[in-house]
């Protein structure tokens, strides 16, 4: 019997990768929640932290989680985009870099960014106007959005004749766990110039995450993708053209989100039941005595006589 028991143990790798599960699968805004009864259940600290140690980057960057930076002059967005060496990420609006704890989620340190680390002044004027608009849209459209604009290609080139590559992240979250729901809004845009052809393409992924969890569990993990193309202008004319482009999509996903709502009860929830019992005949209730065991108990209790 103890052999048995022995055999059903599962290893540390195990407990480790189930744990790391949990934590990656965590709805937005509560990471920090599923991480408490994670280290509770392993009564484990080493094993947690090697779980947590994995999880929590991971789960950061895909979430797209924003920290307020420890000089508190901004927000940071934890991103792949704008990952440096040593957790640090770059916050190419103010020009700094944040050194991020993962685990606790906070922005411990803050230092100006390197010359290597920033685009070329040709690159940046791009940058820099595409900055502005999505940030005007950003702050009408998402109450608690947050965004920024990287170069991920191309930000050493100095002048026209070559193509370069910016990158549109917008992240908006609205965490209310005392009235038992959290949601969040991530969306990435791809906008690459191509210097030849004179045109900008555009794509995105837009990605939806909620959880209501009142006296039940319900979740919702949508995803979209988009593709669009502008004429590959000037920074100001790119700008403007551009955010017209990602605020149209946005806007038209966001109402088909609504629309599908608004048709749950009339299609999707009946379409979870069955329509037809097994024997694929309505029930009668207007004539129930064609059932002998409705005859039987109507004749044991004396009904209808």
């Amino acid at each position: 019997m103890a052999e048995e028991e022995e055999e059903s143990e599962l290893s540390d790798k195990h407990k480790v990768e189930i744990a790391k599960w949990f934590l990656l699968n965590s709805p937005p805004g509560e990471i920090q929640y599923v991480a408490k009864d994670v280290k509770s259940i392993l009564s484990s600290d080493d094993l947690y932290n090697e779980a947590a140690s994995e999880a929590f980057p991971f789960y950061n960057k895909s979430h797209l989680i924003s920290l307020q930076m420890a000089n508190r002059s901004g927000d940071v967005l934890v991103t792949s985009f704008g990952e440096l060496e040593g957790n640090a990420f770059l916050e190419p609006r103010t020009a700094q870099v944040a050194i991020v704890d993962h685990i606790k989620q906070v922005c411990t340190e803050v230092r100006p960014a390197t010359d290597e680390e920033l685009p070329s002044p040709y690159i940046e004027e791009f940058r820099c106007n595409l900055d502005a608009e999505i940030l005007k849209y950003v702050e009408e459209a998402y109450p608690k959005g947050v965004c920024s604009v990287y170069c991920i290609n191309g930000k050493d080139v100095e002048g026209p004749g070559s193509d370069f590559e910016l990158a549109v992240v917008i992240s908006a979250a609205r965490h209310s766990p005392q009235n038992f729901c959290n949601g969040s809004w991530c969306s990435i845009w791809n906008i690459v110039f191509k210097d030849e052809r004179q045109t900008v393409q555009v794509k995105g992924k837009i990605q939806v995450g909620a959880h209501y969890f009142e006296e039940g569990n319900v979740q919702l993990d949508a995803k979209h993708e988009r593709k669009d193309a502008t004429l590959f202008q000037g920074p100001e004319e790119c700008a403007l053209a551009i955010t017209s482009i990602i605020r149209h999509h946005e806007a038209e996903y966001l109402a088909s989100l609504e629309a599908s709502y608004l048709s749950l009860s009339d299609s999707t929830f009946k379409d979870l039941r069955r329509k037809l019992p097994v024997t694929r005949t309505l029930f009668p209730w207007h004539n129930t005595l064609q059932f002998s065991l409705t005859r039987d108990i109507s004749k044991e209790l004396g009904i209808g006589k």
